[in-house]
């Protein structure tokens, strides 16, 4: 499993969200010079956001987006199944997959079952929370070298 640049970048959006909410909008071209990431992509990444319901966005003056709800409640998970489709290590495993001729006999399903599992429980454990705690441990950390 490898999640792509889009998933990556939807987690880095919703962190920086959450660590620039000052209750107001937060216009897309701040998101991006921050976290270094083209204007051009985020606007592919931000609308899949907005229709499901992870952030609010507003055009004209004013405008931006701003997380729609505590930072607590937005699971790695949430997102990268949203982003990506789905974890599945294998593809008979995928949400939309083809029941296997060999899944009766296959040797290896339980494996991937089982690491599919372990994937989504450890995703499903981590908020944006948890990550915008993590960066400021980390620049704490640097500093008090």
């Amino acid at each position: 499993m490898m999640i792509s640049t889009r998933g990556r970048y939807a987690l880095r959006v919703l962190i920086d969200l959450a660590e620039n909410n000052n209750g107001k909008n937060i216009p897309m071209k701040d998101v991006a010079e921050r976290q270094e990431i083209s204007l051009k992509y985020l606007e592919r990444i931000l609308p899949v956001l907005v229709k499901n319901g992870l952030v609010e966005g507003v055009h004209g003056k004013g405008g931006g987006y701003k997380l729609n709800r505590s930072p607590e409640k937005y699971t790695v998970g949430e997102i990268l199944r949203l982003t990506e489709g789905n974890l599945a290590p294998v593809a008979c495993l995928g949400c939309e997959a083809e029941p296997c001729r060999k899944s009766s006999t296959c040797k290896t399903i339980s494996m991937w079952n089982e690491f599919y599992s372990i994937t989504n429980r450890y995703f499903d454990g981590i908020t944006i929370a948890d990550l915008v705690n993590e960066n400021q441990k980390s620049e704490v950390q640097a500093t008090n070298r």
